[in-house]
This record gives structure tokens, C-alpha cells and sequence, in this order.
């Protein structure tokens, strides 16, 4: 058994977000002590890895990986992947097998995040004095909310872009 410290450095996650995700799956059962020190199960760090995987890798929302923990089961998404990430069933997902309510703007099929739109700059050049956009590493997992944030800043900001260069 492992305590939240050690899971949540396990994860790469803060403590405060392990403690959020028990309240929102019931699959999360940790043994809590005197003094409500929680202590983590192997089956409860396997789930706590699917719903890391599934939240931050795959890109469902929390209510979209409820509602594949509901009609499937917590089962296809434990186990044996490559570092502890769940199987491969995980990516066979088809985005219509999840549907959640998903507010009327966002524009990503329910249950999963809308992905990042390409900077202007992103794009390749056909001048060849221009150099070529330098790869940018991945920025670890941020809080799903200030990434959708971060994410229509820049949309507001690409289309604001296309404003000024039309004019």
C-alpha cells in the first residue's frame, strides 16, 4: 500500500488532484487510517492510471471517462500497457462510443477535448530564407480548465491575427 505522497508522485500529479478524482470515481477506494491518512491499493493506483491516461493522454473530460467507466466497466482500461498506461483499448476507442453533454460551442465531439489550433507560424514556409519552426517540447499536463483557456485565448488571438493580416 502507498500513501498519496508516493502516488501522486508516482502520477505526476498533484495530491489535491488524486483527492479530486475520488470524488468524481467510485472506483477510487483508498483504506484511510487514523488522522485520514489515505493509503492507496494496487487495484486503486491501476485505476488511478487509467483515468491519468485517459484524462491527460487520451484527452476524454472527466464526465467522458465516466461514462466509459459506466457502459464498459473499469476492466478494458487497467492493466498492461508499456509503463503501466492502460491497454491498448484505450486507443481503439471510437469518439462516438463516449457522448457527453458537451457545451454548445465547443466544437470537439462530445467527451474529449477540442484540439489546439495551429498557430499561424506553425506553418510551413515557402520562402526558402525562412527558417523552419523549431519543435516545441510538450508542456507537461496543466488543469484541463486553464488548457481549455490557454486553448480559446489562442484561437481568439490565430482569428484576431487573420484580422489584421486581411486588413
Amino acid at each position: 500500500m502507498r500513501t498519496i505522497s508516493e502516488v501522486a508522485d508516482d502520477l505526476d500529479v498533484p495530491q489535491h488532484v488524486i483527492r479530486f478524482w475520488e470524488t468524481r470515481f467510485h472506483q477510487i477506494h483508498p483504506l484511510k487510517r487514523a488522522g485520514g491518512r489515505r493509503y492507496y491499493r494496487p487495484e486503486d493506483l491501476q485505476t488511478l492510471r487509467a483515468i491519468r491516461h485517459l484524462l491527460y493522454a487520451e484527452g476524454y473530460t472527466i464526465r467522458g471517462v465516466q461514462k466509459l467507466f459506466k457502459e464498459q466497466g473499469l476492466k478494458p482500461f487497467l492493466g498492461g500497457g508499456a509503463g503501466g498506461e492502460p491497454t491498448a483499448h484505450v486507443a481503439a476507442l471510437a469518439v462516438e462510443d463516449v457522448v457527453a453533454d458537451a457545451p454548445a460551442r465547443a466544437p470537439a465531439p462530445a467527451g474529449r477535448r477540442a484540439p489546439a489550433p495551429t498557430p499561424p507560424h506553425a506553418e510551413a514556409s515557402s520562402d526558402p530564407d525562412t527558417p523552419a519552426p523549431r519543435a516545441v517540447p510538450a508542456a507537461p499536463a496543466a488543469d484541463p480548465r486553464r488548457r481549455a483557456a490557454i486553448e480559446r485565448a489562442l484561437a481568439e488571438l490565430d482569428a484576431a491575427a487573420r484580422l489584421l493580416g486581411a486588413a
